[in-house]
């Protein structure tokens, strides 16, 4: 462990659950980089998830924003072009932004689609698909609205998805946020995991979760504590 790491890690008890005005306290006290850092929260599932059917997967509309303005495209046909533009979407087009992207325009944070493009998008899904940026109608990024879809993840819609140890990790800002902001977004992610617990997963479905920032300890949050 770095020696930074280690002294701020004299900030956090680590055998201690917080609640989540404490954690948001501490995450921003240990943040002490040079940039302004990503806060994170890590939620441990109960989940097999080896089991499609136990998959945790959705969208959230942070209230406050992940501090950061997102990069939209959208491949769309039509009068949906024009709603995307107007909804600010960066960059627009149909079978000529597939076309930019084969040749390795990945220039975007997220891409949208309407369904009636997916069948073109097909062409470029080994380029998308290693990389998280394909569109998929879970995660809410193939849509007939794309006016409404855009400017969501313009105000800080994230997709959250559990990787392949059961655990879910998600930005929910950056250090410089005011505490109450964390906090509120912090409660917000964690109420739309826990409303998409699967039918099929059994037992206790949520272990642990911690905040972190991006160079930061880990700082485990109290389930009890008031969501």
């Amino acid at each position: 462990m770095a020696k930074r790491l280690k002294e701020l890690s004299k900030l956090v008890d680590a055998n201690k659950l917080y609640s989540v005005e404490e954690a948001a306290d501490l995450v921003k006290q240990t943040a002490k980089a040079k940039f302004d850092e990503s806060v994170e929260v890590h939620i441990r599932l109960g989940i097999d998830p080896k089991q499609s059917d136990q998959i945790v997967r959705g969208t959230v509309l942070l209230p406050n924003g992940i501090g950061k303005t997102r990069t939209v495209f959208v491949v769309a046909k039509g009068e949906k072009q024009t709603e995307a533009e107007k909804a600010g979407a960066d960059k627009v087009g149909s079978t000529d932004l597939i076309e930019d992207i084969a040749k390795g325009d990945l220039n975007f944070d997220v891409l949208v689609a309407t369904p009636d493009c997916m069948k073109d998008l097909s062409k470029v899904a080994k380029i998308l698909g290693p990389k998280g940026l394909m569109p998929n109608p879970k995660s809410g990024t193939v849509t007939f609205d794309i006016g409404k879809t855009v400017q969501e993840l313009k105000k800080g819609k994230v997709a959250y998805k559990n990787d392949s140890f059961g655990i879910v990790h998600c930005s929910v800002g950056k250090a410089s946020f005011e505490k109450d902001k964390l906090v509120e977004n912090i409660k917000t992610l964690v109420s739309a995991v826990l409303k998409a617990k699967p039918s099929a997963a059994k037992g206790q479905y949520v272990k642990s979760i911690s905040v972190s920032s991006t160079m930061g300890p880990g700082i485990y949050i109290d389930q009890n504590s008031k969501m």
